[in-house]
């Protein structure tokens, strides 16, 4: 039996998936948006996937977590962005627009402005045109992954930009968790091996990376954008391990979640062992 891994496809996934067929791994990898691979898991069509902390806790009894990996950020992450004609407590009634490519970061910021900004109106919208057109006429939206990035670097002048994993860290002190490595229930059951595999794989995937980003971000294709000392950096700002304060900080994250109505019920936090 092989592994089906969803692969998150952002500049940020690549310190765990460029080494990851070098590291031994010969399962089938499904690209996807962080939505897309939401609802492909919870559907059951991948077995694991580094997927919206979110998602976790809307269905944690049917999944695991992969003990040591996240995708987070003690502090700016600079892919998760609201850009806004306006400083943030001005914010009050005005209508965010959204992609809808992660359940995490729209949360992330309806509890930030609820909790930390005492807006009591939050109002957030999927557009039916590209975020971008909103943006190039002064209008509020959230931005993620490439396109935050893509965005941040062509900003006008009189835009606000506030980095959502900055906001967290200084309002909580602790990181941010926007992904973890979810794994499906079933699949650990029933492919327990491939998954003590995979773990190691990872393990040795992130290692290479990190021993030369520099190396990791000449052969990306982010680069041609980003330049490989822009991406390399982008890497060293982010935090792919999953310890105590990250899961202080997801613990804290699901609370506000459940406090403000975004989760029905507190999840537990299980992991394969």
């Amino acid at each position: 039996m092989t592994l089906t891994v969803g692969h998150i496809t952002y500049a940020n996934c690549a310190p765990f998936f460029h080494y990851l067929a070098a590291a031994g791994f010969s399962g089938r990898i499904v690209p996807g948006v962080p939505a897309e691979l939401n609802r492909l898991l919870a559907g059951g069509a991948i077995d694991v996937s580094p997927s919206s902390s979110f998602e976790y806790a809307r269905n944690w009894r049917d999944y695991l977590l992969l003990p040591g990996h996240s995708i987070s950020a003690r502090g700016p992450v600079r892919s998760v962005l609201l850009f806004s004609p306006c400083p943030l407590e001005e914010l009050e009634g005005k209508e965010i627009a959204l992609t809808g490519e992660s359940a995490t970061s729209v949360n992330l910021l309806h509890v930030l402005l609820k909790e930390f900004l005492r807006h009591r109106q939050v109002l957030l919208r999927v557009p039916g045109r590209p975020v971008e057109e909103l943006l190039a006429e002064g209008r509020p939206a959230l931005l993620i992954g490439d396109r935050a990035l893509k965005a941040a670097r062509e900003k006008r002048a009189d835009q606000f930009v506030h980095d959502l994993g900055e906001l967290w860290t200084r309002f909580t002190g602790l990181p941010f968790v926007f992904a973890l490595w979810i794994l499906r229930l079933k699949s650990a059951r029933e492919k327990r091996e491939e998954v003590i595999d995979l773990l190691g794989q990872l393990s040795e995937a992130r290692s290479r990376a990190f021993a030369s980003l520099e190396n990791l971000a000449a052969e990306s294709p982010e680069r041609v954008w980003m330049g490989e000392k822009g991406l390399a950096e982008y890497w060293r700002c982010m935090s792919y391990d999953l310890g105590g304060d990250h899961i202080a900080g997801l613990r804290l994250f699901f609370r506000l979640s459940v406090k403000y109505g975004l989760l029905e019920d507190l999840p537990e936090i299980r992991f394969f062992e």
